[in-house]
């Protein structure tokens, strides 16, 4: 075995400068495809997502436990609700997740999606600066407070982005009667931007917001603001979890996306987000339907 080990290197040193670099080569192919064939077995499904589950932090204490029990990897794509389910209709997703109930029934409806489950719940809350110009405080109803912060012209920043928390928005505006767009830029301020960066402007604006409850209590720039006014049936928020139709996209992962949500709509899965807390609070509340 010496000897043939001695004779292999004596052979290697006799070959020319450019079959070494050939050998070299076919060495690094080969290894580069033993690599990548090693990833491909390894199924990967991607999430289109609401920005406040990942913000939250629960995709990070959920998707180690669902991975290593099932080796399918998930990718989480978090941008609002609309930009998700947009984003799912080019079949950049296998599911989504997102917190607008009438706009993922539709989803399913136009036959973009297969099923729609409920997954879990929290709420949307008022947040503000301590002197509460507007006294929303003082409100009976959601509707009261927004009708109190237009009354008032408060400022109030908007996160104007066609998420699941800006729909709400408009909703109660609407219902309020107010049309706020038309003070855009004086005391109704449209960021376009996710929940955190929403907050973090109210802030340094002196600003109403609304904000799921989730987004707020991991929001660490809170300095002034507080929750103004909550409580509210009407300010219930739920996500649901919608299966891509494989019908509309062909191509994606349909059997391992379906092992997901059941692992979600499972005791299992709907424990791990039951325990999942932030400074000894639940962020969310598990409300699966099969």
């Amino acid at each position: 075995m010496i000897w043939l080990n001695l004779s292999f290197f004596s052979i290697l040193r006799r070959l020319s400068y450019f079959t070494r670099l050939v050998m070299a080569g076919y060495i690094a192919l080969f290894i580069s495809f033993f690599a990548m064939s090693s990833h491909a077995a390894t199924p990967l499904i991607v999430v289109q997502s609401a920005t406040s589950i990942q913000n939250s932090g629960l995709y990070d204490h959920l998707l180690p436990l669902f991975e290593a029990e099932s080796d399918i990897n998930v990718r989480v794509v978090a941008v609002g609700t609309g930009q998700a389910l947009r984003n799912a209709k080019k079949c950049d997703a296998e599911l989504v997740i997102v917190h607008s109930k009438i706009d993922e029934e539709k989803f399913v409806v136009d036959g973009f999606g297969s099923h729609r489950h409920d997954l879990m719940f929290n709420d949307f809350i008022l947040v503000g600066p301590k002197d509460d110009p507007a006294q929303i405080g003082a409100a009976k109803t959601t509707v009261e407070a927004f009708q109190k912060i237009a009354t008032a012209k408060a400022r109030f920043a908007s996160r104007s982005d066609d998420s699941g928390t800006h729909k709400a928005e408009r909703r109660f505006w609407r219902t309020a009667g107010a049309t706020p767009k038309e003070a855009s830029g004086k005391w109704y301020l449209e960021t376009g931007l996710g929940m955190g960066a929403t907050l973090n402007f109210a802030v340094q604006a002196d600003a109403y917001a609304l904000t799921d409850r989730a987004t707020w209590l991991t929001f660490k720039n809170k300095t002034t603001h507080m929750p103004l006014y909550q409580g509210d049936p009407a300010l219930f928020n739920q996500y649901g979890v919608v299966l891509v139709s494989q019908t509309h996209c062909p191509t994606i992962k349909a059997a391992e996306s379906r092992i997901f949500v059941d692992w979600l709509l499972s005791p299992k899965g709907q424990n791990a987000i039951a325990t999942f807390q932030h400074e000894n609070r639940p962020l969310f509340f598990p409300n699966a339907t099969p």
